[in-house]
């Protein structure tokens, strides 16, 4: 088993929204490994990060991606930072994966960048940037379709993947 289509891309940018809609759309499934490892850790990511610290929140990550790509044949939305694991990458070989993508001005439009995001505490701006720096190739890498999302609202990027990826609705 494997999911139909999985979801990439920063934080923010809408993997939840765009991922049931999709999913809707689709007449299947949704599933979100941030929301698994949330679920099965009874806390926040971001208790997770401040607790434990930034790796052992990938180790949960990474196990809650394996998890569902290989349990769940719907719609999958990944972590922002799930891309950056090289078995995760592996995982999502052959897979149809769509990244969304967005620029730091709608990044701070939507989510304002705010503090319930553990890793832009300070300087958002500067540290989304970096992130992005750092995790943009291997998103694009990753990804068999590459949506905008920069103006666009969730019911548009949802057109746009279902295009680009020539899936049919229910």
């Amino acid at each position: 088993m494997s999911p139909l289509l999985v979801l990439v891309g920063p934080m923010g940018v809408g993997k939840s929204t765009v991922g049931r809609l999709l999913a809707e759309r689709l007449g299947v499934g949704y599933r979100d490994t941030d929301e698994d490892i949330v679920a099965a850790e009874g806390r926040t990511i971001a208790d997770i990060f401040v607790e434990e610290g930034e790796p052992a929140f990938r180790a949960l990550e990474k196990s809650a991606v394996r998890t569902a790509l290989s349990e769940h044949d719907g719609v999958v939305a990944l972590g922002g930072g799930a891309i950056l694991d090289a078995d995760t990458r592996a995982l999502l070989a052959g897979q149809r994966v769509v990244y969304l993508s967005m620029d730091v001005e709608e990044a701070v439009r939507r989510t304002g960048l705010n503090a319930a995001r553990p890793l832009l505490a300070v300087n958002p701006r500067k540290q989304w940037r970096e992130l992005m720096e750092a995790r943009r190739h291997l998103y694009e890498e990753a990804a068999t379709a590459v949506v905008p999302t920069d103006g666009r609202t969730p019911e548009e990027v949802t057109e746009a993947a279902l295009d680009a990826l020539e899936l049919k609705e229910a």
